[in-house]
């Protein structure tokens, strides 16, 4: 753990000394005066103070240069894609590099900002009303290992964009990479004319620290990406809470679906990452009249399929709680993220191709790794009679956690009909699952997606108070 703290300090103190060399001499007074490790504090006590009075000096800061701050976030999180997603990649052990990057960028480019707060006006003969989006203050957020510099820039952008200031905690196994994140938006805030300590987080995040962060009388409001346990805790306090669920999506794929197109699009979204975010395909339904069809173009695409002897050895390994109808299950934590390839060696000796994105598993629709949310590039394959027989099982196997689903159809009966009845957050029709975190597809990025407390897609006016003012008997013009 001490061998941890030193590494992050040592970090953070090496972004301090790059911003001094860089800004020369007339800065650097300005530089010494800030905090001693850009945001990072020994304590979450310190850290919450931190951002309040931030949040005090932040609420007299202009629009304008709310909106340089929020540009120089974005800035600099493109000229350190690399450096973030590789240390993301090598701290967790999770992840492939080449998609963090994209994840990253998503965070940087289609996160909305400031423009997410246009104010709305209403007039007729009794007079005005003007509505406008106020800030609740100092922001406490969880966020997780498996996103972890994605979920930061993310949130950063959008609670900042909305006139707040962010205490994180992050996950303990993302420490450095986040801390990194952090100081990182911390200097671009203050060069764009920001306040310093716009965003804290502590050295050492724990269970404690995120428990002594969510019951802090000065944090307003919380915001946890995290697991169910830490949702519940937050969910326990009397205050407002946004809160990302768990996920299991199924996608289903009927006889009237491009199929090739289907394929590719579920091998590309489901090894995307490894399978570490929620939205992630996480089990496919097929009609059995395509089934082997649709394999076999998935393979093509980068699938291995796993015999049935083998796919029983990989599911002993690879999920330690099994799912089931009416309960989530758990994946095994040593498995998730990894690469295919290292998942068939280290699980059951198998030597699969390195390119192998996946590993395909034809199943019965009872098995554990259609019921668990694996996290991992390990895709459960099942056969239904029909399309409306694969819907019903898919509203099942989701679990109700209203996340995300999806289809490949051109069935305008089905598309509509599977919609309905999963009613998700997130639901793509004839797309990979990340096309709709805009990644490919159009709308907004948002790694903070609200399922359980109902908000969707967070974005800048997700964390804002709506204030209305009233003029009465007069101010029509036309």
């Amino acid at each position: 753990m001490i061998a941890d703290e030193q590494a992050v300090r040592t970090l953070v103190e090496e972004i301090v000394r790059q911003v001094r060399e860089n800004a020369g001499e007339e800065a650097l007074s300005d530089a010494a005066s800030r905090s001693p490790f850009a945001g990072v504090f020994d304590d979450i006590y310190a850290a919450v103070y931190a951002a309040e009075k931030a949040f005090k000096e932040f609420s007299e800061t202009p629009l304008a240069t709310r909106r340089l701050m929020i540009d120089a976030m974005r800035e600099t999180t493109l000229d350190n894609l690399d450096r973030l997603s590789r240390l993301a990649v090598e701290e967790t052990g999770m992840g492939r590099v080449e998609d963090k990057m994209l994840k990253n960028r998503l965070a940087a480019e289609r996160t909305p900002g400031v423009e997410d707060l246009e104010p709305l006006a209403t007039s007729d003969d009794d007079g005005l009303v003007l509505t406008e989006f106020a800030p609740y203050g100092v922001i406490g957020a969880i966020t997780p290992s498996t996103n972890p510099t994605e979920s930061i820039l993310n949130n950063a952008i959008s609670m900042v964009a909305a006139g707040n200031t962010v205490v994180f905690n992050p996950h303990p196994s993302a420490r450095r990479v986040s801390a990194l994140t952090i100081a990182l938006l911390n200097d671009a805030i203050q060069k764009a004319g920001g306040p310093q300590n716009v965003l804290t987080t502590v050295v050492s995040p724990t269970i404690e620290s995120a428990g002594q962060m969510m019951s802090h009388p000065m944090v307003s409001l919380l915001a946890v990406t995290g697991g169910p346990g830490v949702v519940k805790a937050a969910m326990m306090l009397n205050k407002k809470v946004i809160a990302a669920g768990p996920g299991n999506p199924p996608v289903v794929v009927d006889e009237t679906a491009d199929i090739p197109k289907a394929a590719r699009d579920i091998v590309a979204g489901a090894s995307f990452d490894n399978n570490l975010i929620c939205i992630d395909e996480k089990e496919v339904l097929a009609v059995d009249s395509i089934a082997d069809q649709l394999k076999a173009e998935m393979v093509k695409h980068g699938a291995y399929e796993l015999s049935a002897d083998q796919v029983m050895r990989v599911t002993k390994a690879v999920i330690a709680d099994p799912g089931r109808r009416g309960h989530e299950g758990m994946a095994n934590k040593a498995y998730v993220g990894r690469d295919a390839a290292w998942i068939a060696r280290e699980a059951i000796g198998l030597t699969v191709p390195p390119e192998t994105r996946l590993l395909l598993c034809e199943v019965d629709r009872s098995h554990p790794l259609v019921w668990t949310e694996q996290l991992m590039p390990v895709l459960p394959i099942a056969r239904f009679a029909t399309a409306d027989e694969a819907i019903d099982f898919a509203f099942d196997c989701e679990h109700g956690f209203r996340h995300t689903a999806s289809i490949h159809s051109n069935d305008i009966r089905r598309l509509s009909r599977m919609a309905k009845l999963m009613n998700c957050s997130l639901f793509v029709k004839n797309g990979a699952n990340f096309n709709g975190l805009a990644a490919g597809g159009p709308g907004y990025t948002s790694f903070t997606i609200a399922s359980p407390t109902g908000e969707g897609f967070t974005r800048a006016r997700t964390f804002t108070r709506e204030r209305r003012c009233a003029l009465i008997g007069s101010f029509r013009i036309v």
